[in-house]
């Protein structure tokens, strides 16, 4: 198990992560679709934005804390949903969970998950939403609001963006689809990564090996298995007359994710959601698509205050949050960040990566001379004139 108290930033637990999983795991997380342009451009508009420090100003501690859908939050950073973090770590989405209760934040658990929602909510002490895929079939996906409303999830987020699976070239190179195969003649090509790899070896065959997705369970058939993902995807996807029926069924807030336009902002405001999410899924589905960043202000003056305005796409620092709250934002969730903890150690992978930062955000206040989160505009950075809004 890596020593994660060494990792100074995000990209330190990366290339732990990357020594501990085999390639196919590795890059299964790591990886974007086709050329990887948009994974790219997401953390290219990030370096873009440049700040505009208030010198001479002193800010003792600064304050991190945020509101977001009636939840006070510790700092602005949520834990989003990320498919089957089971094949990180045996703990998986338990110990990103307990992570974020810790750090006083919100985690935000996949339909594609390892664990079953309501162990995920019992591990947790803090807000726990629940991301929907329609995967499945509409009676699939209506049986598993009905459990996370029962179990306590205080959300819903439906993710919009996924009408089929991405073209991720390193799984296919990796032979990922492979390897989730219950054909075992199939894995022996690939297993050579998985030998020089024995620590995360022993502790996959310990929990099992690939399981079925517990959280997405067919009528008549049982839970889905990994493998059936991205076919099922295909077969049933996400319209905005869907809301009609989701919304008597789930009396909480509801939050669009996926949106990249003030058009599609504006209609999921509409119809009924209380937060949005401007995301392109971590440069993972349509390439090309802009950078989450770039076309957050149009997102925020489409929205006009009718709804909260989150992000997520290549954020690795506290001044990537920043950058993302000065533009409109009310608070940022990572994937990728919390991910590479979680494959380098655990759920103390996870509280490494949220107090990186952490500690990033509050270095970044004291030097931007801004007292508080909540204190943050558009004063605070030059951005490019190219961007929308």
């Amino acid at each position: 198990m890596s020593n994660v108290s060494r990792a100074v930033n995000i990209a330190d637990l990366r290339l732990m992560a990357r020594r501990r999983l085999p390639k196919a795991i590795f890059d299964y997380v790591d990886g974007g679709a086709e050329d990887e342009l948009s994974l790219r451009a997401n953390r290219r508009a990030f370096e873009d934005v440049t700040f505009r420090p208030r010198h001479a100003v002193a800010v003792p501690e600064p304050d991190l804390r945020v509101r977001v859908l009636g939840h006070d939050l510790a700092l602005p950073v949520l834990l989003g949903p990320v498919g089957y973090n089971r094949m990180m770590h045996p703990k998986g989405e338990c110990a990103a969970a307990r992570a974020a209760g810790a750090a006083g934040t919100i985690y935000i658990l996949s339909t594609v998950s390892g664990h079953r929602l309501e162990d995920v909510k019992a591990a947790s002490t803090g807000p726990v939403w629940y991301q929907l895929y329609l995967t499945g079939g509409r009676d699939a996906a209506k049986a598993g609001i009905e459990r996370a409303r029962a179990a306590g999830f205080s959300a819903l987020v439906i993710t919009v963006d996924t009408y089929v699976a991405g073209m991720r070239e390193r799984d296919v190179h990796n032979g990922t689809p492979e390897l989730l195969s219950p054909n075992v003649l199939s894995k022996l090509p690939y297993l050579p990564q998985f030998l020089a790899h024995p620590a995360w070896l022993v502790s996959f065959l310990l929990d099992g090996g690939v399981h079925r997705l517990p959280n997405i369970v067919v009528p008549g058939e049982g839970p889905l298995p990994l493998v059936d993902v991205s076919t099922a995807l295909s077969r049933v996807s996400f319209t905005w007359e869907d809301l009609s029926w989701i919304r008597p069924l789930w009396p909480g807030p509801i939050i669009i994710k996926g949106v990249l336009t003030g058009d599609d902002a504006r209609r999921a405001v509409d119809g009924g959601a209380a937060a949005v999410v401007v995301s392109n899924h971590g440069g993972r589905q349509l390439d090309s698509s802009p950078a989450t960043l770039r076309v957050l202000p149009e997102v925020v003056a489409a929205v006009n205050g009718r709804a909260e305005v989150l992000i997520d796409g290549g954020i690795r620092r506290g001044a990537d949050v920043v950058k993302a709250i000065c533009l409109g934002a009310r608070a940022v969730l990572v994937g990728r960040a919390y991910a590479y903890g979680l494959g380098a150690a655990g759920e103390a992978g996870v509280a490494r990566a949220l107090e990186i930062l952490r500690t990033d955000l509050v270095r970044t206040l004291k030097l931007l001379g801004c007292g508080s989160v909540a204190a943050l505009d558009r004063s605070y950075v030059d951005v490019p004139a190219r961007y929308a809004g």
